[in-house]
């Protein structure tokens, strides 16, 4: 069966500032497949802002389920992911799905793990997908040593980074704020 690879998500949050960004390109087997595959949503009106690895049609179940706890929840970005989690632990259907998510509003950031793990990154760098290794490097470097830019500034620039480095990442990319 031909695998579908692709994604790269990253997550910053830097000055009190939260940007979520991805690449657009989805790789089947040796081939691109797409370009400009949108891995990055606005949920409950703009206030959380989430992107998506692995399988889409199982990132799109989980979105779904998340956007559920969100508005179950009140938006509480952290209760909502990690109900999310309990559920996805518990659930046949659910445990079977091969995703990952970065999440986040105004003042969290979170990564959505598909082994049901909830997890707030050390560095306020968050990064999944296959270029995520790269995308991360980058990202802890540019708040290192470019504390100047927005935190939007280093979601882009990482993110170009790594797609100068991974073959399933390109330069077409959609970064978002949450509200």
């Amino acid at each position: 069966m031909t695998r579908i690879r692709s994604t790269t998500v990253l997550g910053v949050r830097h000055n009190g500032q939260i940007a979520v960004g991805a690449d657009g390109q989805a790789t089947m087997d040796k081939h691109v497949a797409k370009s400009n595959v949108r891995k990055i949503r606005q949920l409950h009106g703009g206030k959380v802002v989430t992107g998506f690895a692995g399988s889409t049609a199982d990132a799109f179940s989980l979105l779904e389920r998340f956007e559920e706890k969100l508005g179950q929840f009140g938006a509480n970005l952290k209760r909502s992911a990690i109900e999310l989690a309990k559920d996805w632990r518990k659930d046949q259907y659910l445990r079977k799905l091969e995703a990952m998510m970065v999440v986040a509003d105004a003042d969290e950031l979170l990564i959505i793990a598909g082994t049901g793990d909830v997890l707030e990154p050390d560095s306020d760098v968050a990064a999944i997908g296959s270029g995520a290794m790269y995308a991360q490097a980058a990202a802890l470097a540019l708040k290192k040593h470019a504390p100047h830019l927005t935190a939007r500034q280093m979601v882009e620039e990482a993110l170009h980074i790594a797609a100068d480095i991974c073959i399933y990442t390109n330069h077409n990319l959609i970064i978002e704020e949450p509200n």
